[in-house]
């Protein structure tokens, strides 16, 4: 038997044990967190499972927000950069991964040189002057991953690369609402605009009323100056109401990408309400969330670099092989007896080093602890930020059923006063306040109705998109 055959079944068994050997540090295994199982706002009657929806902004059934936000998805720089820092994370991990196997280069050389006649030994007149060396070869290194240390890093890799696509959902989560929620207050303002219109009509309307009834010694110019300052106030309103709107016209430009958008006039009363959440939402809908899925994969990257950590505190052994030719004439490199090959192992043993292997597996375990907390208060902030959501779904559904009750009303009470001042029962100014009663009643209404729509993109948002029931999922 030669060497080159005795050799071989001794890389073997190294390499066997390279890959039976078991990873250093811990397994992951997802910590437990103390949450009801179901948030107390809801409704604790059973339900079927609900999941989460990632086009939650459809559930309020208007076109127009469906394409804002889908040209937002395709346009915005935010939303860009993350997609490229996925593919950067992305990247990183498979570079992590090859390591784990072996490296293959080819090489190849040629060379000619001049010996010099003058050296102490110089050649004969007969041998070569100019002499030629030809060489190609195939040469590999590879580490045998025998503690883990490699399978540890590739899994901290494959994590980082999971929580950037999560980042991303983040990201994404946070343009949706962001698109909803300027589209809503858009929409709110422009309810608030007709409705000021509207007021601003009735007073232009009592004043010409007032002004005749002036002309004819039927009112006093106290009521026509009233009037003109209730229109001027109604008129300053509405150049208010115009500039947020214009602000909130611009604010989705930048978030779509699209400078020169110019949003048509809509109206926000016209708007449905989104659905309720299923009853008994289950509180693990919490997994759903992208933040929380970043945090869990961070931490599952911390728990790996610890077994990283370890595994520099014990031998690293590697292995070198080559495998080529070389010949004197190019014509000879590739004859049988010009083959080459070379077969090495080494191991690379830390003795002293004043403990700085130690300390870095103490670093990495307080970095894992800080992770752990971090990911344990995203859940908690998580369940409190659905709690608030629900709580205030309740108290705005109120509120506006309370203000709507206040703006019939007033409107009513504003028919009332302009029959008594008509009929000569009251002065103007009983009218005056009439109509900034159901202006303002009004205006707080539609303020309100935009609260609780907000309220329902929060509510999706905190539960990492909105909800579907299974068999809404299965049509």
């Amino acid at each position: 038997m030669n060497r080159h055959s005795a050799s071989r079944p001794i890389a073997l068994v190294l390499l066997a044990l390279g890959l039976a050997g078991c990873a250093l540090g811990p397994d992951y295994q997802r910590p437990a967190v103390a949450l009801p199982q179901q948030f107390p706002e809801a409704d604790a009657a059973a339900s079927p499972t609900a999941e989460v929806s990632r086009e939650w902004w459809t559930l309020f059934n208007d076109p127009t927000l469906n394409s804002l936000v889908t040209r937002a998805m395709e346009r915005n720089y935010d939303l860009q950069q993350a997609a490229a820092r996925v593919e950067e994370a992305t990247g990183a991990s498979r570079e992590a991964g090859a390591a784990q196997f072996p490296e293959v280069d080819l090489g190849a050389t040629g060379t000619r040189r001049r010996i010099s006649q003058l050296t102490a030994n110089p050649p004969s007149p007969n041998d070569n002057m100019i002499p030629r060396d030809y060489n190609a070869h195939l040469s590999s290194a590879f580490e045998l991953d025998f503690w883990g240390r490699l399978r540890r890093a590739s899994e901290a890799a494959r994590a980082q690369a999971l929580g950037s696509e999560y980042a991303r959902g983040v990201v994404e989560l946070t343009l949706a609402g962001a698109v909803t929620q300027a589209y809503l207050a858009l929409r709110s303002l422009d309810a608030q605009i007709a409705v000021s219109q509207e007021t601003l009509f009735a007073r232009a309307d009592g004043l010409d009323i007032v002004n005749a009834r002036f002309s004819g010694g039927l009112a006093s110019g106290l009521d026509v100056e009233q009037a003109r300052g209730a229109k001027a106030s109604v008129e300053a309103q509405l150049a208010d109401l115009r500039q947020q709107r214009a602000l909130s016209e611009h604010q989705l430009a930048l978030l779509t990408a699209t400078p020169d958008l110019v949003m048509a006039a809509g109206d926000l009363r016209l708007l449905p309400l989104p659905p309720l959440p299923p009853t008994g939402l289950p509180s693990d809908m919490l997994n759903f969330r992208p933040d929380i899925r970043v945090a869990e994969r961070q931490l599952i990257a911390a728990n790996a670099r610890i077994g990283v950590a370890k595994a520099a505190m014990f031998p690293t052994i590697s292995l070198t092989g080559s495998v080529g030719s070389e010949s004197g004439a190019l014509d000879d490199l590739f004859r049988s007896k010009a083959g080459t090959w070379g077969l090495g192992v080494g191991l690379d043993f830390p003795i002293f080093a004043a403990g700085r292997y130690s300390a870095r597996v103490d670093q990495a375990n307080a970095q894992q602890k800080q992770v752990l907390a971090a990911y344990q208060l995203a859940i908690q902030n998580g369940f409190r930020e659905v709690r608030d959501a629900l709580s205030t779904s309740t108290q705005r559904s109120a509120q506006e059923t309370a203000l709507d009750t206040q703006r019939q009303a007033a409107v009513e009470a504003l028919h009332l006063a302009r029959v008594r001042y008509e009929s000569g029962y009251s002065p103007y100014l009983e009218v005056l306040d009439a109509q900034r009663t159901a202006n303002d009643a009004t205006l707080a209404w539609i303020r309100t109705r935009q609260s609780r729509l907000s309220n329902a993109v929060d509510l999706f948002k905190s539960l990492g998109g909105g909800w579907k029931l299974n068999n809404e999922a299965s049509k």
